[in-house]
């Protein structure tokens, strides 16, 4: 059977950010209690007319360069911040991209674990006709109550992946390990626009399904924990995968020394800490921040992934990367596009924090404000419209 993985994959966030001072003195505390604490330094903001659908977009953009689009076959959209009970937000991308019209669409849910979900499901289609693409994109902006312990973990990104056959970038293993139960650490019922979270208790349902992933993983599959050079888990803050790594070490009676465990991971935060949780998209936007920063060649290295969503459904699995992965990255796009945005003061956050919602079919145009590629340009009679910027 031919190699299946990652061939291309590309984020986005918004060109609009809160640094967590501005936050912290704002609500009159200590800016070390997130800088430090969290391991957070700022949380990406989408302008009004940005959106999951925009962000999944512009992220997708730098993929389809050439004639790939083409090609799609499948297009699987991850998110837990949907638009519409019914119509998937992919339908919308796929519009925007120019994809064909024999390419399937289908919208995942389940919470922070679904752009998992959706890269196993692209690789067995895949597998199943390797002659096929399939286009992964996950996107969400995480968005908690004012005041809240949440509201300095909020962020927005997109991310996107090509899923190959004969991959250019990770060559993703078969064998994985799942963990689920039916907990309620974090929810957010259709009648709200917030989350509701339980921190510690999602902390300790976090860690705990770590070691239940990790157990079966380490039943079906021969890869063992010293074997992984690199890790990769899901970012609801920095301080959360510090906080996995070292359980997951103890839990492996590792003899690593503390500055060595911190390099298995320290890579991978870095986009993190500068846009702040992106739900379904984090797990992946770290693997982009480790491939893109980590200053030794990867090449031939076993990563290791762990993937949690509340509620909840987790799962640990790896990858190897390929040889000549580099050449395939878009690490100077990234890099700028993070530079070039535009902090925030704390009256502007607000006014960003407040989006229009119009509930009753008022029309309303949105300001051209993203620098991005795509826009959300108005909601009128329940309907989003979506145009080139």
């Amino acid at each position: 059977m031919l190699p299946v993985g990652i061939d291309k994959i590309s984020f986005y966030t918004a060109n609009y950010y809160l640094d967590l001072r501005e936050l912290a003195c704002a609500q009159g505390t200590d800016p070390e209690k997130y800088y430090v604490g969290i391991g957070q330094e700022k949380m990406g903001m989408p302008a009004h007319d940005e959106d999951i659908v925009t962000m999944a977009a512009n992220a997708a953009l730098p993929l389809f360069k050439d004639e790939e689009s083409k090609n799609i076959s499948t297009l699987l959209f991850a998110t837990e911040s949907g638009i519409d009970q019914s119509k998937a937000a992919g339908v919308y991308v796929h519009r925007l991209l120019g994809l064909n019209e024999n390419c399937r669409v289908v919208e995942l849910k389940q919470a922070c674990y679904s752009a998992t979900a959706a890269v196993q499901m692209a690789c067995a289609l895949v597998a199943r006709q390797p002659e096929k693409t399939v286009l992964v994109i996950a996107s969400d902006v995480a968005k908690y109550e004012l005041d809240s312990p949440g509201e300095a973990t909020q962020g927005c990104g997109a991310v996107a992946l090509l899923i190959k056959a004969n991959p250019k970038i990770l060559e993703i293993d078969p064998e994985v390990g799942n963990y689920t139960e039916d907990v309620m650490d974090f929810w957010r019922p259709n009648y709200r626009k917030t989350a509701i979270v339980d921190g510690k208790y999602s902390t300790k349902i976090y860690l705990k399904s770590l070691k239940k992933a990790w157990e079966h993983f380490s039943q079906s599959s021969d890869v063992r924990f010293s074997d992984i050079s690199h890790f990769c888990y899901h970012l609801p803050f920095s301080r959360m995968a510090q906080k996995a790594h070292k359980h997951l070490s103890k839990v492996n009676k590792s003899s690593l020394e503390v500055e060595q465990t911190q390099a298995q991971i320290e890579d991978s935060l870095l986009y993190n800490k500068l846009i702040g949780n992106s739900y379904a998209a984090a797990l992946f936007i770290g693997f982009t921040s480790l491939i893109e920063n980590a200053e030794q060649s990867l090449a031939g290295q076993k990563i290791g992934f762990f993937s949690y969503g509340s509620g909840c459904v987790a799962e640990f699995f790896s990858g190897t990367v390929i040889e000549g992965y580099r050449q395939q990255l878009f690490t100077q796009q990234h890099k700028m596009m993070l530079d070039s945005r535009q902090a925030l003061n704390y009256e502007e956050y607000l006014s960003l924090y407040h989006a229009p919602d119009p509930q009753s079919g008022e029309r309303i145009e949105m300001p051209s404000d993203t620098t991005g590629g795509f826009r959300l340009a108005a909601i009128g009679d329940h309907k989003r419209e979506y145009v080139e910027r």
